[in-house]
């Protein structure tokens, strides 16, 4: 494994949500949003991971997403690229425009809906780093794709792909977690993927976050982890259950349809726009997450 800056891809990297305004990605209030993380203080940025709807999204509106990002970001924190995708032609093109771009790192989803074998998995991500020296992190969540990744596997990834440097893990999986660190070693990027499992992950060992309630409370989640990176357990401990009812509020409903309501009524967003197969807020959704912001004092 490659060697990295010890504060590289370390922290809260918040995957942004697209924002939609009459069925067009609205680039401009995207910058709006990596401009808020960056005031916010996390540490860097996930730009079109699962809660950026990246299957509604076309190749190329993906790629200047991409590129809006590096642009508002503008060097003053990492951007990483999602640049997973169902088939292996388009996850590499997804890549070469990352690299070209400027992307700090990529975040490869494992190939969803085919359910390739685990050797299938291992040949996939072998090939794909022979095509690019980005830090390279694997994005496991088989609850949205259908295929889990075993230790062997990462592995066998590893052996042949020096710059492997993680994982999203996304999970409800500790075990897994610890299987990971205890194999690799704490230089290895294991993220949180499920905000439930943040503190806990995060006193295993685990690198950061990349969760989606970081688009509502950046600074909050972002404290999370300078708070358990610094020893300070107990003010990580209240932090987590301060966030507790935020966490579950955004799976009451296929993320992001809770976080682009919420947003929108912090003004965040201009409105809670999704393309199908995904609608917004039902009227009972929206009444429930607007207790939840009411309680988390966000309205």
């Amino acid at each position: 494994m490659i060697s990295l800056d010890d504060k590289f891809l370390r922290g809260s990297y918040p995957p942004l949500v697209t924002p939609f305004r009459n069925g067009a990605v609205d680039y401009d209030q995207f910058a709006e949003l990596v401009e808020l993380q960056v005031r916010d203080g996390s540490h860097g940025i996930v730009v079109c991971g699962t809660t950026a709807e990246p299957s509604t999204l076309t190749i190329e509106e993906r790629s200047q997403l991409l590129e809006v990002a590096i642009d508002a970001a503008a060097g003053r924190m990492p951007v990483v690229g999602a640049v997973g995708a169902q088939s292996h032609h388009e996850t590499l093109a997804l890549i070469l425009h990352a690299e070209q771009a400027g992307a700090d790192a990529l975040l490869v989803v494992t190939p969803y809906y085919i359910k390739p074998p685990q050797r299938g998995l291992v040949e996939y991500y072998v090939d794909l780093g022979r095509r690019t020296a980005l830090p390279l992190l694997i994005y496991h969540i088989p609850g949205r794709t259908a295929v889990g990744v075993d230790l062997e596997t990462v592995e066998r990834i590893a052996d042949k792909t020096p710059h492997l440097v993680g994982m999203k893990h996304a999970a409800n999986d500790l075990s897994f977690a610890s299987q990971l660190l205890d194999r690799f070693g704490f230089e290895f990027r294991l993220f949180v993927g499920l905000e439930a499992l943040s503190f806990p992950m995060l006193a295993l060992g685990a690198a950061g976050m990349m969760n989606a309630v970081g688009n509502l409370a950046p600074r909050k989640v972002a404290d999370l982890y300078e708070h358990v990176a610094q020893g300070e357990l107990k003010a990580a401990r209240a932090l987590h259950y301060e966030l507790f009812e935020l966490n579950e509020a955004v799976f009451f409903d296929t993320n992001p349809i809770p976080l682009k309501y919420m947003m929108k009524q912090m003004g965040l967003l201009a409105s809670n726009e999704h393309r199908l197969p995904m609608l917004p807020a039902t009227k009972e959704l929206e009444a429930r997450l607007d207790g939840v912001l009411r309680r988390a004092r966000l309205i």
